[in-house]
């Protein structure tokens, strides 16, 4: 049985959805201000696998992520380049989705956008206050955080807990009644975009967004609400608070990844490391990214650094090889080794265990190529299926034909090696072995291993 770590109770649960054999997801997608980093990556890959995962296991999925187009930072970028704000959320946008196509990564079946549910934030505010959650001040409306017993709930601290720590998590607002109560809805100010509301033209917090979008398209009580782990306190734990405090069930289940280490430090501006994905998947083959995301559990925190990237690159290499000689074999058709998929099912039923689910997989190419080996074709067949079956769960794609020619880096191309290979067979077939040591040194010197079998001469890079 599928189980998750769930954040509010900080216990692995059984996984139970709504409706039988029906699960709705909803994560966090980016604010649309900027290029997206290696964080924004990161986390909406793991929601990517997890929804792929969930889709093996035969479930039908919703999946719904959002993009924040208003907000401070969209309002302050605006400014700063003399543009307006929907043309500038709408560039970033495209960037974005632009960026996590290169990635692999599907697109959420719903993709709502904050701008297009002003109104349904409004009636949820406007529950809020009816039910005294709520009050009004000139600068808009806030929310009352003493109103709401299981406040702190999702951080397991108590309200006076977080009173302490209150500043540098949250806006400090002297018209505020308590420094923890939080905006719904900013009273407008001159030259920001404005909605009417009737508390006046303003414009919605950032919390009450995600409320209205996931309750209005997965209904209450859906089944699971995530995004990195950054976004606990105050977004999540502000988002449940306004759902509660208006009487309706929100998420079952909270799942949150971990942050990104660049080089060994946290990822920031201010530290200097604040890669862009553009940048690393014009150097690097962006199927290593997303092997790294598999080869990290989803709550830890995850390293990127060139070492990191290169050897991932390189496990690339291994299945890559594999699949180009599996594929050539031309086994037939067969079913995927039950033996295989069934260690893979127990890794990611365990709380989503990519790293062990791939470590299955790579098991079953070292196996599926010794039975290449020995010619025993039937086994080779099965265990090949299963690890071609099982990639494509994780969305990973294998095969020389699914790497970037940016990411490779060497003095010979794919096309440049494979005529060396029939060169080297051919002369290896004449009797020539020292033009075929010749070709094979030359190819070792540049990092291409050439594997021979009864199947035919395959090849990766070391």
């Amino acid at each position: 049985m599928l189980k998750f770590t769930d954040s509010l109770t900080g216990e692995k649960t059984d996984f139970s959805p709504r409706d039988p054999g029906k699960v709705s997801v909803y994560w966090c997608g980016p604010t649309v201000y900027d290029a997206p980093h290696l964080g924004h990556a990161r986390s909406t890959m793991a929601f990517d696998i997890l929804v792929r995962y969930l889709r093996w296991s035969g479930y039908e999925v919703k999946a719904v992520s959002n993009i924040t187009d208003i907000d401070d930072k969209i309002i302050a970028r605006a400014a700063e380049e003399g543009t307006s704000e929907p043309d500038l959320a709408a560039r970033f946008e495209e960037i974005f989705i632009a960026e996590m196509d290169r990635l692999n990564i599907a697109h959420p079946d719903l993709r709502p956008r904050a701008t297009e549910f002003v109104d349904h934030m409004v009636s949820v505010i406007a529950d809020l206050i009816d039910r005294e959650m709520a009050y009004t001040t000139d600068d808009g409306v806030y929310f009352d955080v003493d109103k709401l017993d299981e406040y702190g709930a999702l951080v397991n601290r108590t309200v006076d807990d977080l009173r302490e720590g209150a500043g540098a998590r949250v806006d400090v607002d002297e018209g505020k009644d308590d420094p923890l109560d939080f905006a719904l809805w900013k009273a407008a100010k001159p030259g920001e975009p404005t909605w009417d509301s009737p508390w006046g033209p303003g414009r919605p917090g950032w919390h009450i967004e995600c409320v209205a979008m996931s309750l209005d398209l997965l209904g209450d009580g859906f089944d699971i609400h995530g995004g990195g782990d950054d976004l606990i306190f105050p977004h999540h734990e502000n988002e449940r608070a306004e759902a509660l405090g208006c009487g309706r069930e929100f998420a079952k289940y909270w799942i949150h990844n971990g942050m990104v280490q660049v080089d060994g430090e946290k990822m920031s501006k201010s530290l200097g490391n604040f890669t862009t994905l553009e940048a690393m998947l014009d150097h690097w083959d962006p199927r290593a990214l997303r092997l790294l995301v598999l080869q990290t559990h989803y709550r830890h925190t995850m390293e990127i650094g060139a070492d990191a990237l290169d050897g991932a690159v390189s496990a690339l290499d291994r299945l890559d090889a594999f699949a180009d000689r599996f594929r050539s074999a031309n086994l037939g058709d067969s079913e995927p080794d039950g033996s295989v998929v069934e260690k893979f099912n127990e890794a990611m039923d365990d709380d989503l265990g990519t790293p062990a689910a791939a470590a299955v997989i790579f098991d079953a190419v070292r196996e599926a190529n010794r039975h290449l080996d020995e010619d025993n074709s039937d086994e080779a067949a099965s265990i090949g299926c299963a690890v071609e079956t099982l990639v494509d769960v994780l969305g990973l794609k294998i095969g020389r034909d699914q790497r970037p020619s940016a990411s490779v880096n060497s003095d010979f191309d794919d096309d440049k090696i494979e005529e060396l290979i029939v060169e080297r067979n051919q002369a290896r077939e004449s009797g020539d072995y020292a033009r075929a040591d010749e070709i094979r040194d030359s190819l070792s010197a540049s990092g291409i291993v050439l594997e021979d079998s009864s199947q035919g001469t395959g090849w990766h890079r070391s």
